[in-house]
């Protein structure tokens, strides 16, 4: 299969004639991809996959797919015109209406983490995830990617690097590690963070609790103690490793993985410093054409050996246990002086910028997930899918 050129956002949006998709003998399935940005200022995706009985009759229209934030050009490349030729078909779901109707599902993949987030204190958002969920607890038989507890703790740093402390103990023939950190609840009394931070070492890097949205890719880096009056509660200080402005992405879709190389903060001197706080965009810095300072080594550094393959699969292969999840990233860096494979970020659905294969990898993960799933007729399908109806309006 021809690869798939562009900066991928997981969001899509297609439309083409429904196929018989030929490895899987004995049924079609449509494939939807629906972005629904009206709901609020961040866009939302949601992949679905459905038998083509329940389905409007679409006609022959052509497909498109939309790369991280705009609309590709009308020729699109023939590798995701060969996925179409594979069944894949996008239909629109539509949150703020019952889902039971616009069923039955077997397969959704999902980003619903900015309605998570928004949940806390918006009523849209909360009537929007009750209306998934509803659906959910009624179909248990549809398969999401990936379970919505598994997404919502991976949205809170003080969980996801709770997991990521443990990596020494279940992979230490591996040499895995993520460094020292430290939950700061509530930063008012600054001499209590001063205390708390004797654990760790300087350079420290502040993130915020949240790990979605914006906000979450704005860090900075604090050199001493009196530098602690920068942090903004709720956060996570993490101990910084000098590990040569490298580093690694890896994404991983389901059993498979893939790694890419991005720039990353250059080394600093460990231990306190005079030193005014750096406040920067992990974005921006990590960005594949980025060109910022921070990113730029001396001359003298020497070029660090890549992450040991084997110890990055064990790493996928632990994390997948460990979060229930199939669609993630992990930032992992080597530390300049051990040479040790250090975790120090886990991301929920990232952008698969750099990755190609993206596509063709979900759809293998989607078909390796309904081979395992047991049959389930359609007539089944239709009455739970208007038992979900039904619940709501009850």
């Amino acid at each position: 299969m021809e690869e798939l050129q562009g900066s991928f956002y997981f969001l899509f949006l297609l439309y083409g004639p429904v196929v018989q998709l030929h490895d899987w003998p004995h049924h079609y399935y449509w494939m939807a991809a629906i972005r629904k940005s009206s709901l609020s200022v961040y866009e939302r995706s949601f992949l679905s996959l459905r038998p083509p009985h329940t389905l409007p009759d679409v006609g022959q229209q052509q497909g498109r797919f939309l790369p991280q934030r705009q609309e590709a050009p009308e020729d699109q490349p023939a590798g995701f015109r060969r996925l179409l030729g594979h069944g894949v078909e996008v239909v629109e779901i539509d949150l703020t209406q019952p889902m039971g109707p616009q069923g039955p599902f077997d397969v959704i993949v999902h980003k619903l983490s900015d309605v998570i987030v928004e949940a806390e204190h918006d009523s849209q958002s909360q009537e929007l995830l009750a209306n998934f969920q509803s659906f959910v607890s009624v179909n248990p038989s549809t398969v999401l990617l990936d379970p919505l507890p598994a997404m919502t703790r991976l949205l809170d740093r003080f969980a996801s690097y709770r997991i990521m402390s443990k990596l020494h103990n279940s992979l230490r023939d591996w040499r895995v590690c993520s460094p020292s950190y430290l939950e700061i609840q509530n930063a008012d009394d600054l001499s209590s963070v001063q205390q708390a931070v004797t654990t760790l070492s300087f350079p420290l890097i502040c993130k915020t609790r949240v790990a979605h949205g914006s906000l979450s890719h704005e860090m900075c880096l604090i050199f001493s103690g009196g530098g602690l009056a920068d942090v903004r509660a709720p956060c996570v200080l993490q101990s910084f490793v000098n590990h040569g402005a490298v580093l690694h992405k890896v994404f991983v879709v389901g059993e498979k993985h893939f790694c890419v190389e991005r720039p990353s903060l250059k080394n600093f001197p460990p231990g306190p410093c005079d030193r005014n706080t750096i406040f920067f965009n992990s974005h921006h810095v990590s960005k594949p054409e980025s060109n910022s300072a921070l990113t730029a080594l001396d001359e003298q550094t020497p070029l660090l050996p890549p992450p040991s393959s084997e110890a990055v699969a064990a790493l996928v292969k632990e994390l997948r246990l460990q979060l229930g999840m199939a669609l993630f990233g992990v930032d992992v860096i080597i530390n300049i002086h051990t040479h040790t494979l250090t975790v120090i970020d886990i991301n929920i659905f990232p952008g698969y910028e750099g990755v190609p294969q993206f596509f063709s990898a979900l759809l293998s993960h989607i078909q390796s997930v309904l081979g395992k799933q047991p049959a389930v007729s359609p007539d089944e399908k239709l009455t739970s899918g208007a038992s979900s109806a039904a619940a709501k309006h009850q």
